[in-house]
């Protein structure tokens, strides 16, 4: 499986009721795409008490099956449509090690997300173990509704993503990025 985000930083004056529309209306096209377990439609809007964000932005998330699916999406026509209406964006990629998802994911409202840079002296295969642990863990103690752990090889670092119903109490303390979930594409999962 292959995580993937891409991120719009908007000016601080930008109508975020734009965007809201955009994902209401876009949406539900991608509800049945070939290929993704998940995507996620996130927000983050300067000011907001709960995401807390210095800054507006709208940062889809996805989960692909296998690469063929992403090649898929980023060479069709909605990605032409957004890279039309906005810049094409940069686009991260992470390979996961694991992405697991609750009976409940429907009643996600929020989500977070942390890069995290992989020390050079870092066992590969511990970091794995323990994060993979630590993802799973999110989902059966009910603190995440989804959970993926990735990496990426050429800068070195580590994601950690979660969907959850309830906003995080601890995402300000942490330095995690807490956005609002306006969507969620669930093709891959029954």
């Amino acid at each position: 499986m292959i995580a993937m985000q891409y991120n719009f930083a908007l000016p601080a004056d930008y109508d975020m009721a734009i965007i809201d529309r955009r994902i209401r209306e876009k949406g539900p096209l991608l509800d049945n795409l070939p290929g993704l377990k998940f995507k996620a439609y996130l927000t983050a809007r300067k000011g907001d008490a709960v995401t807390e964000s210095r800054q507006n932005f709208y940062s889809p998330f996805y989960v692909w099956q296998q690469e063929e699916g992403l090649s898929d999406f980023v060479c069709g026509p909605g990605f032409l449509a957004l890279s039309e209406n906005f810049g094409r964006p940069q686009i991260n990629t992470w390979i996961a090690w694991h992405a697991d998802t609750s009976k409940d994911i429907r009643s996600t409202k929020f989500a977070t997300r942390e890069v995290i840079g992989i020390d050079a002296a870092t066992s590969l295969a511990e970091l794995r173990a323990n994060e993979t642990e630590a993802a799973a863990q999110a989902i059966s103690d009910g603190e995440a509704l989804a959970s993926v752990v990735a990496f990426e090889p050429t800068h070195w670092t580590l994601v950690r993503f979660r969907l959850l119903a309830e906003p995080s109490k601890d995402a300000a303390s942490s330095g995690l990025q807490t956005y609002n979930v306006g969507h969620l594409s669930l093709p891959g999962i029954a």
